[in-house]
């Protein structure tokens, strides 16, 4: 009986994990709603060298397309999870908008809403077309802004 208990709850305490639906590029990317603020220059210099690692990058778009072919053969393409479509974004954006301090979260309708800093404009005009790359999208909510330089 002290085994079932313990599986359960551990279940319980896993689910309840599982089912927070924003989903971050980095632990210092703001909640929803928050002000961002902008990070200091030697952590945005590692942060973008991680990032812009060639390795790192295959890892991601090989994450994003295993995602992909999951979900064609066990789902319907255009009907995903918030957590699915959040985690997917959030990959997205973390590939290909390095140094960005972006927090994605997402809702079962298919509306991502993407929140943080990126480094500039350029980055902050690549949120939604990347965003829209994935399947199950269908709207996206750039309140993002672009960070001032950290003095």
């Amino acid at each position: 009986m002290k085994k079932l208990t313990s599986f359960l709850i551990g279940s319980l305490l896993l689910f309840s994990a599982a089912c927070d639906n924003t989903a971050k590029t980095t632990v210092t990317a703001p909640e929803p709603g928050e002000v961002p603020v902008s990070p200091a220059a030697e952590t945005r210099q590692e942060t973008q060298e991680d990032a812009q690692s060639e390795l790192r990058r295959r890892q991601l778009n090989a994450d994003i397309r295993a995602r992909e072919e999951r979900n064609l053969l066990t789902t319907d393409r255009t009907e995903r999870t918030a957590a699915d479509l959040a985690s997917e974004v959030r990959s997205k954006l973390e590939a290909n908008i390095p140094g960005g301090a972006l927090t994605v979260k997402a809702t079962d309708d298919g509306t991502v809403t993407v929140s943080g800093t990126v480094n500039n404009q350029d980055q902050l005009a690549k949120i939604e077309p990347l965003a829209k790359e994935i399947n199950g999208v269908k709207n996206v909510i750039v309140n993002a802004t672009v960070a001032q330089p950290g003095r």
